[in-house]
């Protein structure tokens, strides 16, 4: 990190050069170069102030920290690190050195959801330029403002975030829909009126005016919807009972002699629920899955499966995937039973198309990889499903998929994730690993959040609580009866105090819904005023009504939401 700050370091070098210099009783005696150097030491002084010079450490340990080093010995060696560790290193150097562009490929992978949201901030508030390729939508809601889509061998631009940039596309291929449709319909009039009057001498001029309007008409190409995306669905072959899991206490430790790396952990699985465990990177989440699914042992503790319990288990790294193996084979040989053309069959909604299935697994691509692995998992029937990482790698389109698919899955679903969209749309419970224990949150990433928020504040609402009552010993009997006169009215206080932030965290969540919606609308209203100066609609009376309408509502509903947030900003 130190490296990044070479200027700055060898500045600071020189200046200690200088001190030592001004220093020395024989350097006064020459009162012009010494006045010289005092000029050139003010000079450089002020340039190290002015550029960062006294912050370099606690800049350094600020991004170290965040980026999740903040426990790691200064000395420790890069290439004593992980991969991931290493990815996150990279990334911390690159905000060290605060460029005017900062691009950023996939910046969100191999980060936990403490460092993701740390990150996120950290660039919200970016002086530079951003310019960012990612598949996580949570990242990309939160921090872009403008989305460049390629597709098709060309670029489009749309202004908003990833939420806005679906509408909008959504948006724009209905219309141009209906602009060929409409042309469709002038064109088979224009050419029936030919054929129909064509042959006839009193219309002949007509019909043949007509045919050169129609072949100097400029076509309207038929808009080409989406691309092919993946396709397929999780089906239960046979029904668990209600009770599906029981974990117990369970403890796990790579080495006897050592702290465990999680232990007293404990949780149940009921049918067709649907659970998400999170924690941060190295607590043992992918740990905790294999021992569920018998590839770990536990040093203690239990579990014990329901009745009728199949498991369909996928790993985030592929090492169930055989890299000699050719796509076909890696399928055809799991399912030997099944014939060979509802294998390609399936492979093909898997986007494996022709060719494509005679790739070895050794030269696929890790989204690639992962297809092949949920193709698997989708014919093993299972009515359990253990998931970790299931959106890594995929391409935003096979996220959608995939989250399609299980939100139609009627077993019981347990993932790992970091992908905060993910965990929004699918959980209904929250798992929290930590090293003594997990916590359970009911409801999506949405409410874990804010029921964490509401915990840490009843915890320092507590320990001020608990200071207040700390008396010194030497304390008069005076003052002491006013305390306890006080403490009576302190529970009462408390309450009051407690539930005056619970109203003013739902006022400010509803204040900030509100402006989310006054901006949806207002750019809605603009849109359709631009599109009533388009030569194509306002020469269509129908179209224009139906516009017009439109903007009536939307500044009707625009009304009322204003009405609200100026009573909420009053409060």
């Amino acid at each position: 990190m130190l490296n990044v700050f070479a200027p700055l370091l060898e500045t600071e070098r020189e200046l200690r050069e200088m001190e030592a210099q001004i220093a020395d009783p024989a350097a006064a005696a020459d009162e012009k170069t010494y006045q010289d150097l005092l000029n050139r030491y003010a000079l450089k002084s002020d340039w190290f102030k002015d550029n960062g010079g006294y912050e370099i450490e606690t800049r350094i340990r600020s991004v170290l920290y965040g980026m999740g080093f903040g426990n790691f010995p200064s000395d420790t060696v890069v290439s004593t690190l992980s991969g991931g560790q290493k990815t996150r290193l990279a990334l911390a150097r690159i905000l060290l050195q605060a460029p005017d562009l900062l691009m950023l490929d996939e910046p969100t992978n191999h980060l936990d959801i403490q460092t993701l949201t740390w990150l996120e901030d950290y660039l919200r508030n970016y002086s530079g330029a951003l310019l960012v390729v990612s598949h996580d939508r949570y990242f990309l809601d939160r921090l872009v403002t403008t989305i460049v889509e390629i597709e098709r061998h060309q670029s489009t631009r749309y202004t908003g975030n990833y939420s806005r940039y679906i509408e909008l596309k959504a948006a724009e291929y209905e219309s141009r829909m209906k602009q060929y449709e409409k042309q469709q319909d002038e064109i088979a009039r224009m050419e029936d009126f030919i054929q129909r009057n064509l042959v006839r001498a009193s219309t002949t001029k007509r019909a043949q005016s007509r045919r050169k309007a129609l072949e100097k008409m400029e076509r309207i190409d038929r808009p080409l919807g989406d691309l092919k995306r993946a396709s397929f669905s999780f089906e239960a072959e046979i029904q668990t009972g209600k009770d599906v899991l029981h974990v117990d206490h369970l403890s796990y430790g790579y080495d006897d002699s050592k702290a465990p790396l999680f232990q007293n952990v404990s949780f149940n699985l009921l049918r067709g629920e649907t659970v998400a465990l999170i924690g941060p990177n190295g607590i043992g989440k992918s740990t905790l899955l294999k021992i569920l699914t018998g590839d770990f042992k536990p040093r203690s503790g239990s579990l014990t499966w329901g009745a009728k319990v199949k498991i369909g288990y996928y790993d985030q790294e592929q090492t169930h995937l055989n890299r000699d193996n050719t796509v076909l084979e890696e399928v055809w040989s799991a399912f030997p039973h099944i014939e060979e053309a509802r294998i390609r069959s399936v492979l093909g909604n898997f986007l494996f198309s022709g060719e494509d299935v005679l790739k070895k697994v050794a030269a696929l691509s890790g989204g690639e990889k992962a297809r092949v692995a949920l193709a698997k998992l989708m014919l093993e029937k299972a009515n359990v499903l253990i998931l970790d990482e299931p959106t890594n790698h995929l391409d935003l389109f096979s996220k959608e998929v995939l989250e399609s698919a299980l939100l139609d899955y009627d077993g019981t679903l347990l993932f790992i994730s970091h992908d905060r969209y993910f965990l929004n749309k699918m959980a209904e419970r929250i798992v929290e690993l930590h090293p003594n224990g997990a916590g359970h949150f009911l409801g999506n990433y949405d409410d874990y959040q804010e029921k964490k928020l509401e915990l840490e504040e009843m915890a320092a609402e507590k320990a001020a609580q608990e200071a207040t009552k700390q008396k010194p010993a030497e304390r008069s009997s005076i003052q002491e009866d006013d305390s306890a006169a006080k403490g009576k009215s302190g529970a009462a206080s408390y309450e009051a105090d407690k539930q005056a932030k619970r109203e003013e965290r739902n006022r400010q969540r509803r204040l900030e819904q509100l402006e989310e919606l006054i901006s949806k609308l207002e750019e809605d209203i603009a849109s359709l005023e631009h599109e009533l100066t388009l030569p194509e609609v306002y020469q269509d009376y129908a179209a224009v009504q139906e516009r017009q309408a439109s903007i009536d509502e939307y500044k009707e509903q625009l009304s009322a939401i204003y009405e609200e947030w100026e009573q909420l900003m009053d409060n």
